[in-house]
């Protein structure tokens, strides 16, 4: 309870001058005293009544909304009022972390004859992941409009921000059918036995079945088709490098949509698709699976994924992944390699998985590491050291590169704004190979 503007103007206007009256006209003391407790009497009436103008009144929010970053969505907010009578409300609403709202407090009028009265609260959500909103406050006038009545109400709404997806060009290209996703020549002729045929001229001996050509007298060739269903893995590394900023987005944000895209190819492909987050342990493990559900149990898996500030663990995730994954599949790894420990430590524990899998590794290239004499504005001796160590950086990479290839694990590098489009090209490669 707080005194409405009516009564401090009220006291302003009654108070003092009675108060001064009595003090200058001693006779008129009684009568002054007796105007002042009608007065009071009259306000502590209105404050016993004080509540009565916010009684039944309540506010009911949507349980879940989900949203995209950066894109405005507006939320209905509903005012239950079961008197049915006309009123005057300021309601307020705190918007999640990371979300600007346009309002947090509005003034509404409550219309005559309707139970329930509608506002939107319009929203932006600036940053991925999962925010709640528990409480709305409520203020009304007591009924002389002398006190403001105040009330917390608890709600339930919890807004989940996805990364904005459409905005990304790999996606465009996804669902126009472009960047892959058109018909391409298949290399080899499939390695899933599919049925057997009679014997036409051109085919090759070593596709007769000799047994079937035994049992039937005449030769039998058998007839391969290319395997559809593949179980494909993103693997997320949220350690510590996964926090650096690439362009106006961390290296986690850009591995989180890249690994959503990869998923939303492989669905157009008929592929299975599966994810894996780790950091110095496994964080998230969703099996590889199909269809517009899973796609969505993928995303939420993974929405609220975090920096955390530790050294990734490559033996732990690799023996996750070995012991959990019996079918061969393509594992993409998205991680950070610039650094000479990591790199002897992805390359150590991956070893033994690439034997049974086939292993992709990405990572953003950061903006320091290039070849020597490529940036023409050095203009200091510091900035000759910086040029020097991002070209010594840049080939500790190729040797990485280099070094993986010949254990059959392919490493590459894409700037910020490829690195979706680049791992989806590596995708397409594989499946035009049939290397998996």
């Amino acid at each position: 309870m707080v005194p409405a503007p009516r009564l401090i103007w009220l006291v302003a206007a009654v108070g003092f001058p009675l108060a001064l009256v009595a003090a200058l006209i001693p006779r008129a003391q009684a009568a002054m005293v007796g105007i002042a407790l009608l007065f009071a009497v009259i306000a502590m009436v209105d404050f016993a009544l004080r509540r009565r103008n916010l009684a039944g009144v309540r506010v009911e929010l949507p349980t879940i909304v989900r949203v995209l970053q950066d894109q405005r969505q507006e939320i209905p907010v509903r005012i239950h009022n079961p008197s049915e009578r006309s009123r005057q409300l300021r309601i307020g609403l705190v918007a999640p972390g990371g979300t600007k709202a346009e309002w947090e407090e509005q003034a509404i009028q409550l219309p005559a004859g309707a139970a329930v009265a509608e506002v939107m609260w319009p929203l932006l959500p600036q940053r991925r992941g999962k925010g709640l909103v528990d409480s709305a406050y409520l203020e009304t006038f007591s009924p002389l409009r002398l006190w403001s009545v105040r009330r917390r109400d608890s709600v339930s709404l919890e807004l989940r921000v996805y990364p904005n997806l459409r905005r990304d060009a790999a996606l465009a290209a996804v669902q126009r059918g472009h960047e892959g996703l058109h018909n391409v020549r298949l290399l080899g002729r499939g390695r899933e036995f599919e049925k057997l045929r009679e014997y036409a001229p051109g085919d090759s001996s070593d596709e007769i079945h000799w047994k079937a050509t035994a049992r039937r007298g005449v030769p039998v060739t058998k007839v391969f088709q290319v395997e559809r269903t593949q179980e494909i893995y993103v693997i997320i590394d949220a350690s510590r490098l996964s926090g650096r900023m690439m362009g106006n987005e961390s290296a986690l944000d850009r591995s989180i949509k890249a690994a959503l895209l990869i998923g939303a190819a492989a669905e157009r492909r008929g592929d299975l698709f599966g994810l894996a987050v780790f950091s110095d342990k496994v964080e998230t493990f969703v099996r590889a699976r199909g269809g517009k559900n899973h796609f969505s149990t993928c995303r939420d898996a993974i929405n609220d994924i975090r920096t955390r500030q530790r050294a990734p663990d490559f033996e732990e995730i690799s023996t996750f992944l070995r012991l959990r994954l019996r079918r061969r599949a393509l594992l993409v790894f998205l991680t950070a390699l610039d650094e000479p420990v990591m790199g002897e430590a992805f390359s150590r524990a991956t070893q033994l998985l690439a034997k049974r899998h086939l292993v992709l590794a990405g990572m953003l290239r950061p903006a320091y590491a290039h070849p020597l004499f490529q940036n023409s504005q050095v203009a200091s001796v510091d900035d000759i050291y910086h040029e020097l160590a991002g070209h010594l950086t840049w080939r500790n990479l190729r040797e990485l590169q280099g070094k993986l290839a010949h254990k059959g694990i392919r490493f590459s590098w894409f700037e910020p704004q490829e690195f979706s489009r680049g791992l989806i090209g590596l995708y397409d490669e594989v499946k035009q190979r049939q290397l998996l």
